[in-house]
C-alpha cells in the first residue's frame, strides 16, 4: 500500500544527507522509518531557519527569522497536539510523535537551538557553545534514542552526548563559512585569548589562529564521543551498527581537520567512500561484540549537565 508520507520523507533524507540515509539503513524497518520521518521535520525546520532547501541557498524571503521561527513554533505545536497539519514535514513530525509517544518537550527543545539562531546569541564560553549544540543536536540524539525504544535517563543522556559531539564537529567545519553570515559558535573567550573577534574570524590570514581554536573545540568533541559510546554498547544490534558508523563518520571528519590544520577550510571537508566503507565494517564489529573503540569516559563527570523534561 502506498504511503505518500513516507515515501516523500525518505526522499528528503536521500537528497539532504547521504551520510545519515546510508546509516540509517543499517537500523530494523520500523526504526528506520521513524528515523526518515523525523529528519523530515529537523531537517525543515534548520532550512527555514536558514533560508536553504536542503542545505543550498534559496531566493531571499521578505520573512524576517522571528516570524519563519514563529511558524515553526505554530505548526510544531499544532502536529504534536494532533490537530491538521498541511505540509510534509509537520505531517511526518505528527506520525513518529504519534507512533513513538515522543514527548513534546523533545521537538520544542529542538526549536529552541533555532530560537538561537535568531536571538544572535552570543557564546562567550564552551558552556554556551555546548548549550547551542544540545538543542541543535543534541535533542535529536534524544529523538532518536526514544525510537529506538530507549527509556532509561543516562543512556538517554549518551545520545543526547552524541549529537553535541556531532554539532561540535559541524561547527569546527563550517566556521569559516559560518563567520562570514555572522554566525560564530566558538566560545569567544578562546577567541580572545587568540586575538580573535567576530570580524577577523574568516580572514584568511587568520587561519593558523582558528585552527588553534578549532582544536579545542574538537578536543572538547571527543569528551562527548567517548561518553557516547557507552550508550551505543547498550543498543540492539542493528542500531549499534547504526548510530556507530554515523559516530565514526562525523568523529572522522574532525580527524580529517585537525590533520589539515590551517588548511582545514580550503575545501570542505568529506569522508571518502573508502574511509565510510572502512567504518561501516569497524561499526559492525563494534555492534556484533559490543565494544567501544575510544576512550575511557564512563560516567559523564564533568560534562554540561543536560535538562531533564517532563515527558508528557
Amino acid at each position: 500500500m502506498s504511503d505518500p508520507v513516507l515515501e516523500a520523507s525518505r526522499a528528503v533524507i536521500e537528497r539532504g544527507s547521504r551520510s545519515f540515509a546510508a546509516a540509517s539503513q543499517l537500523l530494523p524497518p520500523g526504526q528506520r522509518d521513524g528515523a526518515h520521518l523525523l529528519y523530515t521535520w529537523c531537517r525543515h525546520c534548520d532550512d527555514r531557519i536558514d533560508r536553504q532547501q536542503l542545505g543550498f541557498a534559496v531566493p531571499a524571503s521578505p520573512e524576517s527569522p522571528e516570524a519563519v521561527l514563529d511558524v515553526l513554533v505554530e505548526q510544531t505545536s499544532r502536529a504534536l497536539q494532533g490537530k491538521a497539519v498541511s505540509e510534509l514535514p509537520f505531517k511526518a513530525l505528527q506520525r513518529v510523535a504519534a507512533e513513538y509517544a515522543l514527548p513534546n518537550a523533545y521537538p520544542l527543545a529542538h526549536l529552541e537551538g533555532f530560537a538561537m539562531d535568531t536571538r544572535r546569541t552570543r557564546y562567550d564560553v564552551p558552556d554556551d557553545t555546548i548549550r547551542y549544540s544540545y538543542h541543535v543536536a543534541g535533542v535529536v540524539g534524544l529523538m532518536m534514542a526514544w525510537i529506538m525504544g530507549v527509556r532509561d535517563e543516562d543512556t538517554l543522556d549518551r545520545a543526547a552526548d552524541l549529537g553535541i559531539a556531532f554539532q561540535l564537529t559541524n561547527i569546527a567545519r563550517d566556521v569559516i563559512d559560518d563567520a562570514r553570515v555572522g554566525r560564530v559558535y566558538l566560545p569567544e573567550n578562546w577567541l580572545r585569548e587568540e586575538g580573535l573577534d567576530h570580524t577577523s574570524l574568516a580572514d584568511p590570514k587568520n587561519r593558523s589562529s582558528v585552527a588553534r581554536v578549532v582544536a579545542r573545540v574538537l578536543a572538547l568533541a571527543e569528551q562527548y564521543y567517548a561518553s557516547a559510546n557507552v550508550g551505543i554498547a547498550r543498543l540492539p544490534t542493528r542500531a549499534a551498527w547504526s548510530i556507530a558508523t554515523a559516530r565514526y563518520v562525523y568523529r572522522d571528519i574532525g580527524t580529517l581537520i585537525r590533520l589539515r590544520g590551517a588548511r582545514a577550510w580550503d575545501e570542505r571537508v568529506v569522508v571518502e567512500p573508502i574511509r565510510k566503507l572502512g567504518w561501516v565494517l569497524a561499526a559492525g564489529a563494534d555492534a556484533l561484540f559490543k565494544s567501544v573503540s575510544s576512550g575511557p569516559v564512563v560516567t559523564r563527570s564533568g560534562l554540561w549537565p543536560l535538562p531533564r523534561y517532563v515527558r508528557d
